[in-house]
């Protein structure tokens, strides 16, 4: 069997995403695969291009053939360089900068516009777990329940008393 290491188009129309594929060389493009190895992302900038290197080294290592999109990418990642034992082996892959926290963005502007070195806020902690709910109205215990109409009913027994001493005399 002719195993080659090749990309399986993902994504909608213009926006392509790739995975990068072990699959025998009689299959289909976008057909059933041994392994996904890798993505790649053309049109983000920098390109997103990402290699599970010691995957990669054991499929070149057993003999499966990557096609030239992919042996492109392997020379980004300089993984082909470490597979043939040539110097370069880190590769020139571009990695995109870290996005900016939009509160730092938002300090340095204040600073910028007030000249004030406060910061206007803090960073949020990390939410801490639950207290345990105290229950806002609890609900009367049988024993309360019981004595209460007793007591409701202790007031009308006294004035039908008193109702029945006045008629009495």
């Amino acid at each position: 069997m002719a195993v080659k290491i090749r990309l399986k188009r993902l994504g909608k129309i213009r926006v392509p995403q790739y995975r990068i594929v072990v699959v025998d060389s009689r299959k289909k493009r976008d057909g059933k695969v041994i392994e996904e190895i890798g993505k790649y992302h053309p049109k983000e900038d920098p390109s997103y291009i990402d290699v599970v290197s010691d995957r990669a080294q054991y499929w070149l290592g057993v003999g499966a053939q990557p096609s030239d999109a992919v042996a492109v990418l392997l020379k980004i990642t300089g993984d082909w360089q470490k597979f043939k034992g040539l110097d370069g082996t880190e590769g020139t892959l571009k990695v995109k900068e870290p996005k900016a926290d939009k509160l730092e963005i938002f300090n340095q502007a204040l600073k910028e516009a007030d000249g004030d070195a406060a910061a206007a806020t803090t960073k949020k902690a990390k939410k801490a777990e639950p207290k345990a709910e105290e229950p806002a109205a609890e609900e009367p215990k049988a024993e309360e329940v019981a004595e209460a109409p007793a007591a409701e009913d202790a007031p009308a027994a006294e004035a039908t008393e008193a109702g029945d001493e006045k008629t009495e005399a």
